[in-house]
């Protein structure tokens, strides 16, 4: 009977370590997952905070007409998409000037010298409107030597991410570029061959 006894105090005893033992890992579990979800909150504000400053430089850069789209992706007519490298796919205008240039990682070099094409214009009729949730809405006209196009720019809300649609007036070629629209200063391209 004393074994009995003292087998039941040991699965008593046991049993109740290991309980207190879950409930602790269970506490600590929940103490990490706490952590981890308030450093994500922080990063998410951190986050936010730096793409309306971002949104802010954007707009300002579109009314001084000093701004570049640095494109991370180029959509294509028939929808096919191709990543390309940001300093040498944009679009800039600098006052009255605006240059649409292309260049993708191919071993000719295109009329650029860089494997793609540059176009310069004078730009014309620029319109800029923003609705009430802050989405922007520009268009432009260039016309150059080499280009003659209606440029459609729509940024959404909140951070600097755009997207470039370039209609050329005398074929239906369109061209669409996404990307991130920064001031003209800040920007790090490099500019190959125009015509």
């Amino acid at each position: 009977m004393k074994k009995f006894i003292a087998l039941l105090a040991l699965v008593l005893v046991s049993a109740s370590t290991m309980m207190y033992a879950q409930s602790d890992a269970a506490a600590r579990r929940a103490e990490r997952k706490a952590q981890r979800d308030a450093e994500r909150a922080k990063l998410r504000a951190e986050e936010q905070v730096q793409d309306m400053a971002s949104y802010q430089e954007a707009i300002q850069a579109l009314k001084n007409k000093q701004f570049v789209l640095e494109a991370n992706q180029v959509v294509f007519k028939n929808g096919m998409t191709a990543f390309v490298t940001p300093n040498t796919n944009f679009v800039l205008m600098n006052g009255n000037r605006a240059t649409v240039q292309t260049a993708f990682n191919t071993s000719y070099p295109g009329p650029n010298g860089i494997g793609g094409v540059t176009v310069d214009g004078n730009s014309a009729d620029m319109k800029m409107n923003i609705d009430k949730k802050g989405n922007v809405f520009c268009s432009f006209n260039v016309q150059g030597i080499g280009i003659s196009a209606q440029v459609f720019i729509n940024m959404s809300s909140g951070s600097n991410n755009a997207s470039v649609t370039v209609s050329p007036n005398f074929n239906s070629n369109n061209l669409t570029l996404n990307g991130n629209i920064i001031p003209l200063n800040q920007s790090n391209i490099f500019k190959g061959r125009s015509w």
